[in-house]
């Protein structure tokens, strides 16, 4: 069976110009359910698309936009940055046209999962939603240099059909997703089969680092910058930030559960009882 790539680079997209600095379709990953874009668009650029079989949740990493559907219209930001203030995000489900107008050059994550038969009856009755920052949660998890800063958009508890969205800030010289966990075995409630996108960003674009992806059937440690992408479709999966640079990374996982239950690695597991104190850095962005 052929090894799909671990890591994508992002393409650079000049300023005040419209284009993708990443699309990474479900065939370009070699999985069955995640589509994830960076979509960067001109102040006044109008783009118009349908969602289809696929539900969507477009994350605002920096700018404004005016988004419509079924005759409403929304305001969505401004954002001037990840670090600058909590997400801003749009729920789309499958089968709803949607129309977007930006207030400002903008920079959208668009995040996808195809929907299935099974659960099509369900996700026909799902709503489109705009996701304000105050909507979203907040969590300090771990300690010492494990400790980081999750903000959920869609967790398990959001009315959708697959997706489910975080955003993590990682302070420099601290670990993250630690202790090693995976979630590539249906076992649930221990753990459920889900596929993963880590997209990065960094406080200082000239950040790095690293991602140690593994299993029984291979190991591999990838260096992450601005801007990269890492897909995670088995095995566990830490990242460590250099010291410095503050990380920012998006999660969008899905699987044929609504759930992230997800198993440590034995033997580090422990430490997830024996946490120091967190990290005083944190929360590197205040909640709203």
């Amino acid at each position: 069976m052929m090894r799909h790539q671990l890591l994508y680079r992002s393409r650079r997209v000049p300023p005040g110009r419209t284009g993708a600095a990443l699309n990474l379709t479900p065939r370009a990953l070699g999985w069955r359910y995640i589509h994830f874009a960076v979509r960067h668009l001109a102040c006044g650029v109008v783009w118009s698309g349908h969602t289809g079989r696929e539900e969507r949740c477009l994350v605002l990493l920096r700018g404004r936009f005016d988004v419509r559907w079924g005759g409403r219209s929304y305001r969505v930001g401004p954002r001037e940055d990840v670090f600058d203030g909590y997400p801003h995000a749009v729920y789309l489900p499958v089968g709803t046209p949607f129309h977007i107008v930006t207030g400002h050059e903008s920079e959208i994550a668009d995040c996808r999962a195809l929907s299935s038969g099974r659960s099509s009856s369900r996700a026909a009755r799902l709503e489109p939603r705009v996701i304000r920052p105050e909507d979203c949660g907040n969590e300090i998890r771990g300690g010492g240099n494990a400790t980081r800063q999750i903000v959920d958009i869609v967790p398990p508890s959001f009315p959708a059909d697959r997706l489910m969205l975080c955003e993590v800030y990682t302070p420099g010289g601290n670990w993250s997703s630690y202790p090693p966990h995976k979630h590539d075995t249906d076992d649930p409630p221990r753990e459920v089969d889900l596929d993963e996108v880590y997209y990065f960003r960094y406080a200082d674009p000239n950040g790095y680092g690293f991602q140690r992806v593994y299993s029984k059937r291979s190991d591999d440690t990838l260096r992450v910058g601005h801007g990269d992408v890492v897909a995670v479709r088995d095995g566990y999966h830490p990242f460590v930030t250099a010291y410095g640079y503050d990380a920012y990374y998006l999660n969008v996982l899905a699987g044929s559960r609504r759930s992230m239950a997800a198993s440590d690695d034995p033997l580090y597991a422990h430490f997830r009882r024996e946490w120091p104190p967190p990290d005083p850095r944190l929360p590197l962005v205040p909640r709203p």
